[in-house]
């Protein structure tokens, strides 16, 4: 996925917004006023990522501890989340490595543990058009 069609994907979720709290060069996702994901290019001088990050468009999804290492495990282009609590969020590096279904499933498992914390009248009003 290109960093316009993982836009689209994050945009296309139950009343997903988009912010630019940092400036126009990070685009943050909310849903309900809470973020699950972020999406930037990577300049390449981020510290401890060894240049991985450097021209490639990046998004940072939330996840739970086990499954964070597991995928960073597998996948060469997932590393500890950038700027985040390292145990609950990934990095993504956009860099083609990674099929189109895992990385729709990474964003769909990040957008619902955000909503998994929501008051329950604010969740219901999203789950109820999943």
């Amino acid at each position: 996925m290109d960093n316009m069609q993982v836009k689209r994907y994050l945009l296309d979720k139950i009343e997903a917004c988009i912010y630019h709290p940092f400036g126009s060069d990070v685009s943050v996702f909310k849903v309900k006023n809470k973020m699950f994901a972020t999406l930037s290019l990577g300049k390449g001088n981020e510290k401890g990522t060894n240049g991985k990050m450097a021209g490639h468009y990046c998004i940072n999804l939330k996840c739970g501890r086990d499954e964070a290492v597991i995928l960073r495990d597998i996948f060469p282009a997932i590393i500890p989340g950038y700027h985040m609590n390292k145990s609950q969020w990934n990095t993504v590096i956009l860099d083609g490595s990674i099929p189109q279904g895992e990385i729709e499933r990474m964003i769909d498992n990040s957008y619902l543990l955000v909503v998994s914390k929501l008051p329950k009248k604010e969740q219901e009003s999203i789950l109820l058009h999943l």
